[in-house]
């Protein structure tokens, strides 16, 4: 049981390297995020809602394995190589494959005018629940720009290039 918990701590330790690494897994997070706030308006089915959690798992879990070989080969070398390029522009391909098609799930299952505008209006006629969706895209944007460790020396005022 002991080794069980341990491989645990690793790979949450792998993702959270890539959460405080990469501005693109934090971006995942954020969309997946909203896509779960604003799913709620929606009647999704259970193999709907079982979709959208795939997919964002699978993105988040292609994100991984880019920044995982996105380093294995900055280890490897830290020239140009045609070949290093190529695998990684290939890895960042494959995120941008899978993220495409959950947008385009997303359009798909999203794309209702009438539950469009019906949100629209739970948002004009709730100020207070509008100005908390509007704060978290703010702190949204702060959190895929600068990212946990970005924000952490932003609000204690350490300066990430001191020796």
């Amino acid at each position: 049981m002991k080794k069980q918990l341990l491989s645990f701590k690793f790979a949450l330790c792998g993702v959270w390297n890539t959460i405080k690494n990469e501005s693109h897994m934090r971006f995942h997070i954020t969309a997946a995020f909203y896509v779960v706030i604003f799913s709620l308006f929606y009647n999704f089915s259970a193999v709907q809602w079982a979709i959208l959690i795939v997919l964002m798992g699978l993105v988040m879990a292609l994100e991984v394995l880019n920044t995982c070989i996105e380093e294995l080969c900055d280890l490897y070398t830290d020239r140009y190589e045609p070949l290093v390029k190529l695998i990684k522009d290939g890895a960042a391909g494959a995120v941008l494959v899978m993220s495409a098609a959950a947008a385009v799930v997303a359009v798909i299952f999203f794309w209702n005018i009438d539950i469009i505008s019906s949100i629209i209006t739970f948002f004009a006629t709730n100020i207070l629940l509008l100005v908390l969706l509007v704060m978290s895209t703010v702190l949204a944007v702060i959190f895929v720009l600068l990212g946990p460790v970005g924000i952490k020396n932003a609000v204690t005022g350490v300066n990430k290039k001191q020796n």
